[in-house]
């Protein structure tokens, strides 16, 4: 398929006029180079004009798309600061991530070195093959600047064959990109590699254009590109039908830039015009894509306070990603179904997982929905040596926003007997909240809060009462809906996974030790186990390893008491554990049930529910 070159020259004629409207603050201007990418590092050179006092010169600690902490500064190494007339200046290291340069001429020209050797959403990943660029751990910044247009150029190594794909904006020289301000620069990733490219085009109601670009690094061949390519199309457009229309993409494409290498990391990353996607594998990597594409509206545009504008110094805290994540997660199979893509069995079995998460995690004792997402600077891809008890006391807002999203879902249609979905809910968002913009790219204007997600429920509902009744039941307090009943009415059984098996609790073991957390409430801690403990006998009979432990339990039936011996960092232990009857359950079509039969208006329910909406808005 062809370049569409309309929304590229209509990029080009537009940025001139923004830029010279900011060309009184001055300019931030990168140059990056590769000098040695067999040694998995850029150098970078960063020129700051107009400069007023003592220049605050600063790495990233965070990245749009992440919630915690990740110490870009960490892989810079070799920084040199000088003046306009090429002056040597003293770059003072106030802390790990910054650096003050006084002294100058108005002009400060950085010169660094950064390492990067991990392909995912995050970081920085450079070889031979490519630069994946996630601009954050890539680009030195500086305080005061953030509202500076911003010019950056990739110089690729000689006779590499890479060409660059971003959402930043392009100019007449293919390596050579603008970017209106710092938050939308920081949220465009790029890619610099010899990726092949398939794309089409949209069109919204309006009739405005725009072209979808996937830019595949890969090992893939043609066909399996091909057919990845048709897939995301599939997708693209039945996440319009939930919206009904698509967001300006500023620069007149959206890009999926995709690194499916031997080597990567699997991940995705949700950006205002673009994606980023990784994995091994390009096969079965759709799933990646629906739900990264499904936040090109809700997180990037629909966006929770907190969020907005994104803080690079430190930690982003908010009360909603139970939504901008968790509704993603709901909507990422929900899409894929739709556009026929899995079948409904799968996307049950998905959405059955969310239910039993919330329904059994021991999380929800400690922390609703909004508690979670506090929790997210701990979780997401955080770091730390020591040992933390969040798998008992967190749930991830993915999952428990997902379980909300299916029950508020099942909810609207039961209520109004399919007049009222999920889908209105997310338009009314969008209306309100995202679709009117900001004051520049990359800017949201009106970040919502809770209460907002409240006053649109009611909005969509009709029923104040229900959506206060809503929010405070589930969102803010930690009860959980009757998912069974819910799953039941489109012919969806919630059942036990395991019936009638005994159950000690979720309990990992490395030989007869303990090697997980043992799960709050389970029978082995009600019992007084804990992770570190050597089970050394059940019943009074020896045991060697886990086979041998899983083998007498399978004896015992729910209700029966048995005796563990054990040693504990104390010394030596006994426990007389009660077992349950595992409580793990699953979802699953009724006609798979045994005798199980799908009622007409269960069928009806159901594929109202999960049949495509593109012919039918």
């Amino acid at each position: 398929m062809r370049l569409k070159t309309r929304a590229v020259l209509f990029a080009i004629a537009v940025l001139p006029a923004l830029l010279a409207a900011q060309a009184g603050v001055g300019r931030t201007e990168y140059t990056v180079t590769f000098p040695a990418p067999e040694h998995r590092w850029a150098q970078v050179e960063a020129t700051f004009t107009r400069v007023q006092g003592a220049l605050e010169a600063r790495m990233s600690r965070s990245s749009p798309g992440r919630y915690a902490v990740h110490e870009f500064a960490k892989n810079v190494f070799d920084l040199r600061a000088f003046d306009g007339s090429g002056k040597e200046l003293t770059a003072v290291r106030v802390n790990p991530h910054q650096w003050n340069v006084a002294g100058h001429d108005g002009t400060v020209r950085i010169q660094y070195k950064v390492y990067g050797d991990t392909i995912d959403g995050t970081y920085l990943a450079i070889d031979t093959t490519h630069a994946h660029m996630n601009l954050p751990a890539l680009l030195i910044w500086a305080r005061g600047f953030d509202d500076r247009p911003v010019r950056v150029t990739f110089t690729p190594p000689p006779g590499s064959g890479w060409k660059a794909a971003t959402q930043l904006y392009p100019t007449s020289d293919p390596f050579t990109f603008t970017a209106p301000n710092l938050q939308y620069l920081f949220d465009s990733p790029t890619e610099l590699s010899a990726y092949k490219l398939r794309q089409f085009s949209v069109t919204n109601p309006g009739g405005k254009t725009y072209t979808i670009r996937a830019a595949v690094h890969s090992d893939a061949s043609d066909q399996d590109i091909d057919q990845y390519a048709a897939g995301l199309e599939k997708i693209v457009r039945e996440a319009e039908a939930v919206f009904g229309e698509f967001p300006d993409y500023e620069p007149g494409t959206y890009t999926f830039l995709a690194d499916y290498l031997p080597w990567a990391g699997g991940d995705g990353m949700e950006h205002r015009n673009s994606t980023v996607v990784t994995g091994r594998a390009l096969r079965g990597a759709l799933g990646t894509a629906a739900h990264e594409f499904f936040h090109c509206w809700n997180v990037e545009r629909i966006r929770p306070e907190g969020l907005e504008p994104f803080n690079f110094e430190d930690a982003n805290l908010t009360d909603s990603l139970w939504l901008g994540e968790g509704f993603t997660q709901y909507y990422g199979p929900l899409i894929r179904t739709r556009a026929g893509l899995i079948d409904p069995a799968q996307a049950i079995g998905s959405f059955g997982g969310l239910a039993n998460d919330v329904i059994n995690a021991p999380g929800r004792q400690f922390r609703s929905a909004v508690g979670m997402s506090h929790a997210a600077p701990f979780a997401d891809g955080a770091r730390s040596i020591d040992r933390t008890n969040l798998s008992n006391t967190f749930i991830s807002y993915y999952s428990y926003g997902g379980a909300i999203a299916l029950a508020l879902d099942l909810t609207l249609r039961e209520r109004s007997a399919g007049k009222i979905t999920l889908d209105d809910f997310m338009r009314a968002m969008w209306r309100v909240h995202g679709k009117p913009g900001g004051p520049a790219p990359g800017l949201v204007g009106r970040p919502y809060s809770v209460n907002d997600v409240r006053d649109r429920l009611a909005d969509v509902s009709g029923d104040r009462a229900f959506a206060d009744d809503f929010v405070a039941r589930y969102i803010r307090g930690r009860e959980v809906v009757d998912y069974a009943t819910l799953l039941a009415r489109a012919g969806v059984a919630l059942v036990r996974r395991n019936p009638g098996r005994a159950w000690l609790g979720d309990v990992g073991f490395d030989g007869t030790r303990i090697s997980t957390l043992v799960p709050w409430g389970s029978p082995a801690f009600v019992a007084g186990l804990e992770q570190d403990d050597v089970v050394t006998a059940v019943d009074g009979k020896s045991v060697a390893n886990a086979p041998q432990i899983q083998e007498a339990l399978a004896a015992h039936k729910p209700g029966d008491t048995i005796a563990l011996a054990f040693n504990r960092r104390s010394g030596p232990a006994t426990a007389a554990v009660t077992l349950q009857e595992d409580p793990a359950l699953t979802a699953t079509l009724v006609e798979a049930t045994p005798g199980g039969r799908l009622r007409p208006e269960e069928k009806a329910f159901r594929d109202a529910w999960l049949g495509s909406r593109q012919t039918k808005n």
